[in-house]
């Protein structure tokens, strides 16, 4: 994909979802956060796009980056879209007092992880850095996060460090996004070297896929996990008849949100 293409897909995904975060845009197209923000930029320029802090949105969106108002970490995940707060809700509905659970990186584990927040009594194991220290705030939770090497583009734990710290770990859910979902490749991302997820399904009795509906028939060049390792798709109601039926096909649980 060139320049030209990326940013017209930008536009498209500004246009359907009403912003984007900075940090999804670099883990979606699998380039640095600098070409996204240079790509933004040259966006606003032309008067397609309105940047804010971390991200941008429609044209004439009142979080111009120059209002001088700093949006809080928390703030830019509830304006990338209101879909994957409606999925985070769904999901953190699934956990019961007396649980573990293992969150993936990425931006909707992130919003699950604000809702976990205000569980008690739970176990919550992750390689996000993000995730950690939101859920770190709250005594009544068990945090248990992934040593390993930090990748700084989704500011995760990976490597075989990560991998081995989660041996002998078994949990009830574990939670898990990724940049496409397909029938036939299951979730993808254009991020390389993603074995940490599947260590972390291995160790879960019920892996729960957390995609928007935008994220269908988008296939990144590495898997996640096949389709035959997960139990249940959480997604929105945008969703087409079509990869309903596709995703029926394969026998996982979907729930619409």
């Amino acid at each position: 994909m060139n320049s030209f293409e990326r940013r017209n897909k930008i536009i498209d995904l500004i246009n359907t979802q009403g912003s984007v975060l900075v940090m999804d845009l670099s883990n979606t197209f699998g380039i640095s956060e600098v070409t996204i923000r240079a790509d933004l930029r040259l966006l606003e320029e032309k008067g397609l796009v309105t940047r804010f802090h971390g991200g941008a949105a429609k044209p004439g969106s009142h979080l111009a980056e120059g209002d001088n108002q700093e949006v809080l970490l928390e703030d830019r995940y509830q304006l990338a879209s209101d879909p994957k707060k409606r999925i985070a809700q769904a999901a953190t509905a699934m956990v019961e007092e007396g649980m573990t659970v293992i969150l993936d990186s990425g931006s909707t584990t992130l919003l699950i992880a604000e809702a976990l927040n205000r569980k008690s009594n739970i176990t919550v194991i992750t390689n996000s850095l993000p995730a950690a220290f939101t859920l770190s705030e709250n005594k009544d939770i068990t945090l248990v996060v992934c040593g390993g090497t930090v990748r700084h583009k989704t500011h995760s734990m990976h490597g075989t460090i990560a991998e081995r710290s989660l041996q002998g770990i078994s949990a009830d859910l574990m939670f898990v996004g990724a940049d496409g979902i397909d029938a036939t490749n299951g979730i993808t991302t254009f991020n390389e070297g993603y074995s940490i997820s599947s260590v972390m399904a291995a160790a879960a009795h019920k892996v729960i896929a957390v995609l928007d509906a935008t994220k269908f028939n988008r296939r990144g060049f590495n898997q996640v996990l096949p389709m035959e390792k997960i139990n249940c798709v959480i997604t929105d109601d945008s969703i087409s008849k079509q990869d309903k039926s596709a995703l029926a096909k394969t026998g996982v649980e979907l729930l619409v949100v």
